[in-house]
């Protein structure tokens, strides 16, 4: 049998499946999410031969949460479909990470290139000989796509791909046929990790614009720092801390930047969210003369319905592709290098005291007895103090959204939630994946505040994260129902409620033991209080399930202010 020409050539030959999964592990990914399916398994057998690990969730939509909740502890993360069936129960989660910038590599098993050529009537298919109209569904909530088709160009499309991920902070989908997954490539590119850096603002312009922004900085009588999600994502918060700490100017964050900024500094005054900030903070924000507003997503619930009352024209926004201030915009400007040099230039400003924060639960809340039923006023100040440093924290869709808000976070806090894309049961699935990265990055505590309704859509994560021996501390807020759309509309709407699930039970159900994993029930302030002083519980050493009962239509005054400016939005004719 003549032997491949192309391969024959090769330095050192190596299969495009162990190229692929031996990059990702260049990058920092260790734990692999998916679903098997039988046009990826073959390629799977490669994933402990890159010192990967595989992960293997309930469903596609969990293991895209789950990826994405990873990928935003560790930087990036990687997640395995089928074709068809398996990539399209994923999109949801895809959508979501495009939509709030979170780096996830989408690797598609699909039918053998012969296959497709010929248009075979195969399984997971449309019956039509389509073989695209999947990646076409794909193609506006990836930011590369890269189909490995021919092993000639198959390492030059990984890379690309697996840089554009990192260097966007978005998906990316990668198919490959199973007639690609043993073809070979030039294994000495590994030799040359991908090149994750950005190119060098232009310096010319750089200096220009960093001297725009000092001219109206030094200007400036009481000047505050605005810090947002796009901060994370696009990894300047080295910069940003470097500017809040040496500056001291008043700092606040937006809901999607909460955990962004050391909440423990003495110029951190809070949230900032229109009508839904937290106390003093609108006030100050809103009278300040310049707003340095870093990574700003201003959507309807990181704005409490749009309710931001700060013009451009005391504005300046840095972002990742451009810089603007108050009215003129600089594109192809990266606010990495501009933030750097404003750091090494600006000198002393002129800086006037903003709010201060602090974990005070009010005075008509203290009261503590088997009585009183534990309200969202009383419960996120009374987190705060148990909070440790480090911690990562997820919040779902709804009530816990927004009553984070009023939790002061110790240094070093990870904050997690999807405020721009809203899916409800992302949560759960993201818990998953969070505490896989803070397992492998040394096993950080990892928190999920999930509403009882939301649970409901994802709970069957909760197998993967026992199978897994994650020890995520859960606690599950029984209000009966979707608390967030009764503010929104339909109060006592039958649509709005749920069934009501033995919740402690599943636990079991899903392999948990006494040795892995614990479940409390919580019906008040006093139980409540108990839970929050237990060392034990406290050291995390195992999976915790808390049942919180709370009154059905209690919520965080920030959720009824943004409920109410939605229902009027959903309402304009």
């Amino acid at each position: 049998m003549a032997s491949d020409i192309r391969t024959s050539e090769l330095k050192t030959p190596i299969d495009v499946a162990e190229y692929l999964f031996r990059r990702l592990h260049e990058v920092g990914i260790r734990g692999v999410h998916g679903v098997p399916g039988d046009y990826n398994l073959v390629a799977l057998d490669y994933i402990p031969k890159a010192g990967l690990n595989w992960v293997g969730n309930v469903n596609e939509l969990n293991a895209g949460y789950a990826a994405d909740g990873y990928a935003r502890i560790k930087g990036i993360s990687a997640v395995v479909t089928t074709f068809g069936v398996g990539e399209l129960s994923l999109l949801n989660a895809i959508a979501g990470g495009y939509s709030e910038f979170v780096p996830i590599v989408h690797i598609v098993g699909t039918p053998s290139t012969l296959s497709q050529k010929d248009g075979m009537l195969l399984h997971h298919t449309l019956g039509n000989g389509n073989f695209e109209v999947f990646s076409e569904m794909s193609k506006n909530i990836s930011c590369a796509m890269a189909k490995l088709n021919d092993p000639h160009e198959a390492a030059m499309l990984i890379d690309n791909a697996i840089r554009e991920c990192w260097v966007q902070s978005r998906p990316v989908y990668i198919t490959l046929p199973t007639d690609m997954v043993q073809k070979k490539v030039e294994g000495e590119r590994l030799k040359t990790p991908i090149d994750l850096t950005h190119p060098p603002n232009q310096a010319e312009k750089e200096d220009y614009v960093v001297d725009v922004v000092l001219k109206y900085l030094h200007a400036a009588k009481n000047p505050i720092i605005l810090v947002d999600a796009c901060a994370q994502r696009h990894r300047v918060l080295d910069e940003v801390h470097e500017l809040i700490e040496k500056s001291g100017v008043p700092t606040f964050v937006a809901p999607m930047g909460k955990g962004a900024v050391n909440e423990s500094l003495s110029n951190y005054g809070g949230v900032y969210a229109g009508d839904g900030s937290n106390e003093g903070v609108r006030e100050r924000v809103e009278s300040s003369d310049l707003i340095l507003s870093i990574g700003a997503i201003k959507s309807d619930f990181n704005t409490a319905g749009f309710t931001y009352r700060i013009g451009q024209l005391s504005t300046i926004d840095f972002h990742s592709n451009y810089v603007r201030v108050k009215y003129s915009e600089y594109p192809g400007v990266r606010m990495q290098g501009v933030l750097k040099k404003i750091v090494g230039k600006m000198g002393k400003l002129n800086i006037q005291p903003g709010p201060k924060t602090s974990n005070e639960i009010a005075h008509e809340d203290k009261k503590i007895s088997t009585s009183n039923a534990v309200t969202h006023d009383w419960l996120w100040p009374r987190v705060g103090q148990w909070l440790q440093p480090n911690d990562i924290v997820i919040t779902e869709t709804g009530t816990a959204n927004f009553g984070i808000w009023e939790t002061k976070f110790p240094e070093g806090v990870s904050a997690l939630s999807q405020v721009l894309w809203g899916s409800i049961g992302y949560s759960v699935g993201a818990c998953q994946g969070a505490a896989l990265a803070a397992k492998e990055m040394g096993n950080r505590r990892t928190i999920l505040f999930v509403g009882d309704g939301s649970f409901e859509l994802t709970a069957q994560e909760v197998s993967t994260m026992i199978r897994q021996n994650l020890k995520p501390i859960i606690f599950l807020i029984n209000n009966e129902g979707y608390t967030i759309e009764r503010y929104i509309h339909g109060m006592n709407a039958g649509y709005n409620d749920i069934s009501q699930w033995k919740y402690t039970n599943l636990i079991p159900t899903f392999g948990g033991t006494r040795e892995n994993s614990k479940t409390y029930q919580v019906k008040n302030k006093q139980e409540a209080e108990d839970l929050f002083t237990d060392e034990t519980f406290a050291k995390a050493e195992k999976l915790q399930f808390v049942e919180l009962y709370m009154p059905k239509e209690d919520a965080p005054k920030a959720l009824k202010l943004t409920a109410e400016a939605s229902a009027k939005n959903n309402a304009k004719q």
